[in-house]
């Protein structure tokens, strides 16, 4: 069986009724990124199949700690969880939102907002709003292996392991139909 992998996509498309393209994240665990194919599409079913990619990463380090997939059985008690946070801000003569997305690994979602708030972009955000739920800049907050499909979720535990010497993800930036993962 090939080695699972984390990946994490930024899906694009304009549902139906929409003006502009929208866009959402999607985090999911498969040996390639064409094996997430159906899972993409299921996941945003108001897209009628007419999602793309306009980038994603293979998701191998994190801060110093080497991301693997393990089966939930043979999972190890850690400390360490990876979280998703988007940041939403505003920039002076520019009407649209502004976001930062960051990956961290931390104990807990207090800590990895307390990251969060250390950030360039919160510090440097102009206008920006303050959210109702975290009294700061964020738009979202989650632990990644909460948004995992529920079938992934019932078979596999992401486990952060520290490491020296760890080479930076690649990302992967451009428009991808998902034709061609197929």
């Amino acid at each position: 069986m090939a080695q699972l992998k984390l990946f994490m996509i930024l899906l694009g498309c304009k549902p139906p009724g929409r003006h502009v393209e929208q866009h959402d994240f999607f985090f999911g665990i498969a040996a390639s990124l064409n094996d997430l194919a159906d899972e993409m599409q299921a996941f945003w079913p108001e897209a009628q199949g007419r999602i793309h990619i306009d980038g994603w990463r293979e998701v191998n380090t994190v801060e110093g700690y080497q991301v693997k997939i393990v089966p939930k059985q043979e999972a190890s008690s850690q400390s360490k969880k990876l979280f998703f946070i988007n940041l939403g801000g505003y920039q002076p003569n520019r009407f649209e939102e502004q976001h930062y997305v960051i990956l961290t690994a931390k104990d807990n979602s207090a800590a990895a907002l307390k990251d969060a708030k250390s950030t360039l972009f919160f510090q440097n955000s102009n206008s920006s709003h303050v959210d109702d739920k975290y009294g700061i800049d964020v738009d979202d907050i989650y632990q990644i292996e909460d948004i995992l499909s529920p079938g992934v979720k019932e078979q596999y535990q992401i486990e952060l392991t520290p490491a020296d010497n760890l080479v930076e993800d690649e990302l992967h930036l451009g428009y991808l139909k998902m034709s061609l993962l197929k």
